[in-house]
């Protein structure tokens, strides 16, 4: 089973204290300066989504942008660096255990849409492994005449031999699913194949699958995922699937989705995580009788099952019934599964890791007789071994993961103790580690190349005062010899949103056409993320939204008061919930910015709930149902925040037709206001590429060539109007 964790980074430089304020937690959150009132939402027409009318007007901007983006004389030799750098032959293949062999999703040149490949252990780690491709996409596209994005492999655990295939068509998050079968390389022949959706799917054995999808009337959520799970037994029609579960068209978080857990001693825990909005869960075991529900408090996720133990994540304080003892969010817990299954109303919880004041768990997988943990201590990456002992104890051991560099990637061997472990860093390309959870053993398996001449860079690390006191690090990637006058183009992101800790990366397309070009790069770990657990994210839910927003604004003001950049030279960037950032910071601050990227984003919050799945994000923003809610999303939402007398600075807005996640109208709408305000903007609409940058490489540095051509005309040239704060 592999887990993807947010690409981590290298400290090069001297770290220095980070104080988290907790009365800036608790504190009530300022209102924004601009409430104001609602504006008519004139642009309902283009949320007809594959219409004419708005597809002609996405042509027309598209066609406008271009002729300044990819005229400019920087715009094609960026496309080709960018293309060279993501078709890398010297990339270290991802590696992922299925069945004691290495399988790796591969995309370059001559496989745009990628193949699917495996090898030996022993294949893999030499400097050229003799790899066999399973999965052409490209072909496959070639032979369903569709251009299908690959989404992973479903397997039956834990032999993984047979396997659903899910395939997107244009990158969008619904997918068809096929059977295959990784013996023989081949779809199965009268195998399960299930049409195009929204779905999840959990194999219970080698003949029954456990279905969340569309199943007709009153099975989808108002946002769009099912709420209704069938068994499927093999040969049977799939109308005659059997229900074993079902929700409520109110459940709108991201559907109520089947899992089947095994552990290394053949254990079996068939689970049903019911998704009442977008972080509340109810937690059910499936049993002879029927789904018994886990005395479980609503921020809590099932995540693996060891040694016969259920281990769940909490995400909010709980004390079990007839316990006085408080458990904290952020813990790990394991429940015994013999006795959750003769009773599931009555848990007896072992803590298996508490978070301290700065250390909090990311993320964990299960070897067949261990845990391997990943915790993040003031954004320093930790990793430890956990091992249940026949006294019913827990014991752990830490992982000598070096210093300054985080974790991308986890992948861990079920049938034996074998593990991956991807590492990077800001300057530090992503290596692959292997340990043996059994011996400790822990050692560098592969290394990458740098794609990028770091040069003179270094990485540093500070910390910004926000609105109300609280302390944001932020992370800087500069040269040594960066003049500290102001004049430096700066590059700022940050996402800020559900909870997702943006730890740094190696980003070789970044390297390349920014910092090797003397661009400055940083990343704030603002609330609403992560980093520093539950209480970190929560600090920015619903009302207290603007605390991100001030975060973020409070670490543009540090750069500036550093004089490592100015607002003529300081440029921001951010997609989906990091699009609505940038989207508030946009309207808040527009005196702030001189370049201003917004991917993919949500931009109309006075109508996300109705457009895409937005409906699953209600716990996350509020709700316009909620008369205080409706007024504070009226004062930020970028669309009705727009003014026609103010001077804003001029945006690139970009989404894609086949996003079904947040969906191009927020982009479409936006820029129709601006345009009706005689606002300058850059607007692109790719057709592919789903929630993303696009759906193959060559899509994507086409895009990313986009963007920097764009930052470089706006923050790297001489000319253009100065601005002050």
């Amino acid at each position: 089973m592999k887990k993807s964790f947010t690409r981590a980074a290298r400290l090069v430089s001297t770290q220095i204290t980070m104080t988290i304020v907790l009365a800036g937690l608790l504190a009530i959150p300022a209102h924004p300066q601009q409430l104001g009132t609602e504006q008519p939402d004139n642009y309902t027409w283009l949320e007809d989504i594959n219409g004419e009318r708005p597809m002609a007007w996405v042509k027309a901007e598209n066609a406008r942008t271009a002729a300044v983006i990819e005229k400019d004389s920087r715009f094609a030799p960026l496309e080709a660096e960018a293309l060279t750098v993501l078709e890398s032959p010297d990339r270290v293949p991802d590696p992922e255990f299925r069945n004691g062999l290495v399988f790796n999703t591969w995309r370059d040149s001559e496989h745009v849409r990628g193949i699917v490949r495996r090898t030996t252990l022993k294949d893999y780690l030499t400097a050229q492994p003799n790899w066999e491709t399973v999965l052409d996409y490209d072909a496959l596209s070639k032979t369903d005449n569709q251009s299908w994005v690959g989404k992973g492999l479903a397997c039956l655990q834990p032999e993984d031999e047979l396997c659903l295939v899910a395939l997107s068509a244009g990158g969008e998050d619904a997918v068809t699913l096929r059977e295959m079968d990784l013996k023989t390389s081949k779809f199965a022949e009268g195998g399960f194949v299930l049409p195009h959706g929204k779905q999840t799917v959990a194999w219970v054995d080698k003949d029954t699958l456990l279905i969340a999808r569309d199943w007709g009337t009153g099975t989808m959520s108002e946002a769009g995922y099912p709420i209704t799970i069938r068994r499927w037994r093999r040969g049977q029609p799939i109308e005659s699937a059997e229900e074993v579960f079902r929700g409520s068209i109110k459940d709108n978080g991201y559907g109520n989705n089947p899992r089947v857990f095994i552990d290394g001693q053949g254990h079996q825990a068939i689970t049903v995580q019911r998704n009442l909005s977008t972080f509340a869960h109810e937690n059910y075991l499936i049993l002879p009788g029927g789904a018994k529900k886990l005395a479980l408090p609503l921020k809590a996720t099932v995540g693996g099952l060891l040694s016969g133990q259920l281990l769940v994540e909490l995400q909010e304080d709980w004390t079990p019934d007839g316990q006085i003892s408080k458990i904290a969010q952020g813990s790990v817990i394991a429940l015994d599964l013999a006795a959750v299954e003769k009773d599931p109303a009555r848990l007896k919880p072992t803590v298996v890791f508490a978070p301290t004041a700065q250390e909090f768990e990311q993320s964990f997988s299960t070897t067949k007789n261990h845990m391997i943990l990943a915790a993040l201590e003031h954004v320093q990456q930790r990793a430890y071994v956990y091992t249940f002992a026949s006294d019913g104890n827990w014991t752990r051991k830490p992982l000598a993961v070096p210093d300054n560099l985080t974790i991308k990637s986890l992948t861990a061997s079920r049938t034996d103790d074998r593990f991956f472990i991807g590492l990077e860093g800001f300057l530090t390309p992503p290596s692959v580690w292997l340990g043996d959870a059994g011996d400790g053993s822990f050692a560098p398996a592969k290394s990458q190349k740098p794609q990028f001449d770091k040069g003179s860079d270094v990485v540093e690390q500070f910390e910004a005062t926000s609105k109300d006191g609280t302390k944001i690090p932020y992370f800087v990637v500069h040269r040594k010899d960066m003049p500290k006058d102001g004049s430096n183009p700066t590059l700022l992101t940050a996402y800020g949103g559900f909870g997702i800790a943006n730890t740094p990366s190696y980003n070789a397309v970044r390297g390349k056409l920014w910092l090797e070009r003397g661009g400055v790069f940083v990343l704030a770990n603002i609330r609403g993320g992560g980093e520093f657990g539950p209480a970190w994210h929560e600090a920015g839910l619903k009302t207290h939204r603007q605390r991100i927003y001030d975060d973020f604004y409070a670490v543009a003001e540090d750069l500036i008061t550093r004089k490592i950049t100015s607002s003529r030279r300081l440029g921001i960037i951010g997609g989906s919930n990091g699009g609505l950032l940038m989207g508030v910071e946009f309207t808040q601050h527009p005196q702030m910015w001189n370049a201003v990227v917004i991917q993919v984003p949500l931009l109309d919050m006075l109508a996300f709930e109705h457009l895409s799945a937005g409906a699953s994000w209600v716990g996350e923003y509020g709700s316009v149902s909620v008369p205080q809610e409706r007024a504070f999303l009226a004062s930020i939402s970028p669309y009705n925040q727009l003014k026609p007398d103010v001077n804003y600075p001029e945006p690139l807005i970009f989404t894609t037709t086949k996003d079904d996640r947040v969906g191009p109208v927020h982009a479409r709408k936006f820029a129709a206001r601006m345009e009706e305000f005689h606002k300058p903007f850059f607007y692109d609409e790719i057709t592919e590429g789903g929630h993303g940058a696009g759906a193959d490489k060559k899509q994507e540095a086409h895009t990313d060539a986009e963007y920097f051509t764009y930052l470089m005309i706006k923050l790297m040239d001489p000319t253009g109007p100065e601005r002050h704060n």
